[in-house]
């Protein structure tokens, strides 16, 4: 499914910002929550500046804390050729049938071309390309099958910025992960602490998940003009019946849904237009926005790209980090606070000195 919310006239440029590099952040703050919150109100434009383990002074019993638990799985592997030649092999998603779709890094990596990666028990296991796509992209097939072999043979993927190893991998997964699938961490979420979350659920607030498996495309940049001409990637997504009654039963209470990340507001934006029973590449109707049903549940492919423009029906507030320039996550971060509110912001965080991307500090906006 796929849907594209926009206003007239939008160009990449205007969501690109300059940053200095020593601002990206290459470590985790610990512990999680004392990263820096910037708290924007995007009615007024007020920005105050806070902490994490401030979050409970901003939301209360009335409130949901919608969360992703996707788990990150250990994606990149090192192989090597026939031939003997190394091979890079990142995968992106499981398919059925045991086939997964990956980016394979070398040359003449053509259809029916293996790949062999050794055990610490001397086995093999190979990887037979069945297609190509574009550029590296390929579907492969292991034999025997990766699955239980993955936590030998992969590592964790950190983003293309991050230079520093990670001591502990398990500090780029979220305390709430439970179901692998992703090959990037909803980094929103890093910041929760068991404690942070137990002192919200003292206050009231209560909580539901979300999963949806963070693809490559998080670290895309839009590289052509017009982003509504950006081909996005689609990801899956559970919104369970479970979530969804939580989040309509908050709304008609009056009460707050606060996405935890934009793939959370992903995930509820896309269960927004399945409760309409509209497909989500179709606008809602106005009379259709006040409905009583705000989300409904949904198993499935999205491949949702939310741009200023787009009527927001299931997020009322969003925790959400600093983005990469010309990024679909900046834009979205765009249509839900307004280009020139989050200009505003990012020129202050950067000039407050914090730190900014995966392992950086965080906006809440209200």
């Amino acid at each position: 499914m796929s849907t594209i919310s926009l206003a007239p006239a939008l160009s990449t440029a205007d969501f690109d910002y300059n940053l200095p590099p020593e601002m990206i952040a290459q470590t985790p703050v610990e512990p999680r929550d004392h990263a820096r919150l910037l708290v924007l109100d995007r009615a007024t434009g007020q920005i105050e500046h806070r902490h994490i383990y401030d979050l409970p002074d901003y939301l209360g019993a009335s409130d949901l804390l919608v969360l992703n638990d996707t788990r990150v799985i250990p994606a990149r592997l090192l192989g090597t050729k026939e031939t003997g030649g190394q091979v890079e092999v990142f995968l992106l998603r499981a398919l059925e049938n045991g086939e997964w779709q990956a980016l394979v890094g070398g040359k003449n990596l053509t259809e029916g071309k293996r790949i062999r990666f050794e055990t610490s028990d001397a086995e093999s296991v190979w990887a037979t390309i069945l297609s190509a796509g574009e550029g590296p992209l390929r579907r492969i097939m292991f034999a025997p099958p990766i699955d239980d072999l993955l936590d030998e043979l992969g590592q964790t993927p950190l983003p293309p910025y991050i230079h520093t190893p990670l001591a502990d991998p398990e500090r780029y997964q979220t305390i709430y992960s439970r179901r692998e699938g992703s090959v990037a961490a909803p980094t929103a979420g890093l910041h929760f602490t068991p404690e942070l979350l137990l002192t919200l659920r003292d206050k009231g607030v209560r909580f539901a998940y979300v999963t949806l498996h963070v693809g490559q495309d998080t670290f895309r940049p839009v590289s052509i003009l017009d982003p509504t001409q950006h081909d996005i990637h689609s990801e899956w997504l559970e919104f369970s019946t479970e979530t969804a009654r939580l989040v309509n039963e908050t709304r008609l209470g009056g009460g707050r849904i606060v996405a935890v990340g934009t793939t959370s507001v992903r995930a509820l934006e896309t269960a927004a237009k399945i409760a309409l029973g509209l497909n989500p590449a179709d606008p809602a109707p106005p009379e259709l926005m006040c409905g009583w049903k705000t989300t409904a549940a949904f198993t499935g492919d999205t491949d949702l790209f939310i741009l200023p423009g787009h009527q927001f029906r299931a997020v009322d507030v969003m925790l959400t980090n600093f983005h990469l320039p010309r990024s679909t996550l900046l834009m979205l971060v765009s249509a839900f606070a307004g280009r020139d509110r989050i200009t505003q912001a990012y020129d202050e965080a950067i000039e407050s000195g914090y730190r900014f991307y995966s392992f950086g500090d965080a906006m809440l906006i209200l």
